[in-house]
């Protein structure tokens, strides 16, 4: 016992002592720095970050400003939370935030050196990685060739809630299982689940625990000096998750590279490309296990997480699911089967879509970016070097200096503008895939497959909610990890119309 406490006073002194030093170095030099809540000793403001980070961080920016300061532990977090800090960030110092700070958690079996979701852009491999992925994934080109087999998922789907017509059902699971069998048919030309099947709720509920380990507060990323000691064993956590989807996918590529080697025929999908590539020496083994990866998880997780408060928006709001439908049945008439142009000739449809991303972006503080250089300003505050930088892409797109009724789901909003607000992040105030260098590659995959997805469940569907849920008391409150889902899961009835 008395050697115990002596280890948490050496601890505590040991801290004290880093936290002191290190403060005075890195403030030394600087210009004005952020406001910010009062931290404390040690801690920094932990204590004020309880509940949805999100809503906290925008609580917080209400009283300290749009550019607010936050220690964490032994880090320091700069927050943005408005749209022209956004744009000062991203047209002024895109370069030199454009690297990640990266969880401890991420750096099971090295996982943060090889995905191109944590890499630092200056980094040569990321360059590669990224520019495989623009060219032999999401080009026009690539997803014009796999255009069929996306909508034969699609169809599949439908056909899953067809099956169920009449019966309660969850939307989500639903929705994740047939786009992850879309991602790997279009990239593998495989099903990895069954539609609605356990299988695919386990392998769901794996990357949602790694979501949420990664997201979790860690001693080793408030307090860097410890992470060797990998105290509360996220770390190894991880890594045993990690190694369960990467034995999945590695039985992938296992099984192709033995019919490969058997045959002459080949797939010509995005995994024959990789071989190739690997082949060459241009990717390591490695490297293409974590481009599936990277494309497998964060793919299927962000569509199904944005079909389903689509839906959920939707159900709430039946006005606005009627003037769907209507557009749906005056625009493509009889058409039995939705095809993905079909969707994208339907302005309000995309509108409802934009409507949902901005209400509820699946990543409501993006991924954190870091700052690499000294030099920094954003709103006439110094961003120091080495500090996290945060963008709260949920408070930008809910403030109401940009937005008219910004808690409100109205998707007019967004009818006259739909030329100027897309989805690549040129205009601040709607920013639900980032913006600048890390703007997120799946945008081409995503603007087509969610409004295809949604069209065909309103087009093949009258949906209802369960006996005695009125549409008004709907439960769209938001849980947040590093994705912000539905902290209820939305179950709802599909009654057949075609």
């Amino acid at each position: 016992m008395e050697l115990e406490l002596w280890l948490l006073w050496a601890l505590l002194a040991v801290s004290l002592l880093y936290y002191l030093t290190n403060t005075t170095l890195r403030l030394s030099g600087t210009g004005r720095l952020p406001p910010g809540p009062r931290p404390l000793p040690i801690l920094g403001n932990l204590l004020d970050l309880r509940g949805d980070l999100h809503h906290t961080l925008t609580r917080l920016a209400r009283v300290h400003g749009p550019i607010m300061r936050l220690k964490l532990g032994l880090t320091t977090a700069v927050v943005v939370s408005s749209r022209d800090a956004a744009r000062e960030a991203f047209t002024r110092h895109d370069r030199r935030l454009a690297a990640r700070a990266v969880p401890d958690a991420t750096r099971a079996l090295r996982f943060c050196e090889r995905s191109i979701i944590w890499l630092p852009s200056s980094d040569p491999l990321w360059k590669t990685l990224r520019g495989i992925i623009a060219t032999h994934i999401f080009s026009p080109r690539s997803l014009a060739v796999v255009r069929g087999i996306r909508e034969r998922k699609v169809r599949d789907l439908v056909d899953y809630f067809r099956g169920r017509a009449g019966q309660e059902v969850d939307v989500r699971h639903a929705v994740f299982s047939g786009v992850l069998n879309l991602v790997s048919n279009a990239f593998c030309s495989v099903d990895v689940v069954d539609v609605g099947a356990e299988s695919a709720k386990g392998l769901r509920e794996i990357v949602e625990y790694l979501i949420e380990l990664i997201s979790k507060p860690n001693v080793s990323d408030l307090f860097p000096f410890l992470r060797l000691l990998d105290l509360q064993g996220w770390r190894r956590w991880t890594a045993g998750h990690l190694g369960k989807i990467f034995r999945i996918l590695d039985d992938i590529i296992d099984h192709r590279l033995a019919e490969t080697s058997s045959s002459k025929d080949k797939q010509s999908d995005f995994l024959d490309v990789l071989l190739e590539l690997m082949s060459t020496g241009k990717i390591g083994r490695d490297n293409l296990t974590t481009i599936l990866f990277d494309v497998f998880t964060a793919g299927s997780d962000t569509i199904a997480i944005t079909v389903e408060w689509a839906m959920g928006e939707l159900l709430r709001n039946p006005r606005i699911m009627a003037k769907v439908r209507a557009e749906i049945g005056d625009t493509l008439g009889g058409k039995e089967i939705i095809e993905e142009p079909d969707a994208a000739s339907l302005p309000y449809l995309q509108a409802v879509v934009k409507e949902a991303m901005r209400l509820h972006p699946v990543g409501p503080i993006m991924l954190p970016h870091k700052a690499v250089d000294d030099g920094i300003e954003i709103g006439g505050y110094a961003v120091p070097k080495g500090c996290t930088v945060i963008f709260n892409a949920w408070a930008i797109m809910r403030d109401p200096v940009t937005w008219e009724r910004p808690d409100e789901f109205v998707p007019e909003r967004f009818l006259d503008r739909a030329a100027e607000v897309d989805f690549r992040g040129k205009e601040f105030e709607f920013i639900p895939f980032g913006s600048g260098r890390r703007l997120c590659p799946g945008i081409p995959m995503a603007e087509r497959v969610v409004p295809h997805i949604l069209a065909s469940l309103l087009h093949a569907f009258e949906w209802r909610l369960p006996d005695g849920v009125p549409a008004e008391q709907l439960d769209v409150s938001e849980k947040f990890t590093t994705a912000n889902v539905m902290a209820v899961p939305l179950k709802a009835v599909p009654i057949v119309i075609i």
